[in-house]
């Protein structure tokens, strides 16, 4: 088996937020229907969609918001993350989460996800949802 068997594309990419409200309004704008809104703690996290695209948009821990804008993470969706943490481990990539994370307020039954960071530094998660 591979990594590959264990997922099937892009899930969402995660961009934090300034502020969430005017965030969800202006995807709002473009078209986009709010797929998700749910609570993260003391933090909150809303999922926007058009088509096969989805934005997870949240507050909290947000990193620098450059000039530019800020993408956090590309999400891989997964069908199995617990087979897709071994295999990233097998094939020696540079898994941050020491182990499979959870969050068990989003969707009906929450996510397991874990992290890998790329050549650029740039951060992958592989998600499932439950």
């Amino acid at each position: 088996m591979s990594l590959t068997d264990y997922i099937t594309g892009v899930q969402h990419i995660g961009i934090p937020a300034k502020d969430l409200d005017e965030t969800i309004a202006f995807y709002e704008k473009l078209g986009f229907e709010k797929a998700g809104d749910f609570p993260n703690g003391d933090n909150r996290c809303a999922f926007m969609r058009l088509g096969n695209l989805t934005i997870e948009t949240y507050n909290g821990e947000i990193t620098e918001v450059r000039d530019e804008g800020s993408i956090s993470h590309i999400s891989i969706n997964t069908t199995d993350v617990d087979k897709a943490f071994d295999e990233a481990h097998k094939l020696g990539l540079n898994v941050i989460d020491s182990e499979i994370q959870s969050i068990p307020s989003f969707w009906d039954n929450g996510i397991r996800f874990f992290n890998v960071l790329g050549p650029n530094n740039e951060k992958l998660e592989f998600c499932q949802i439950l």
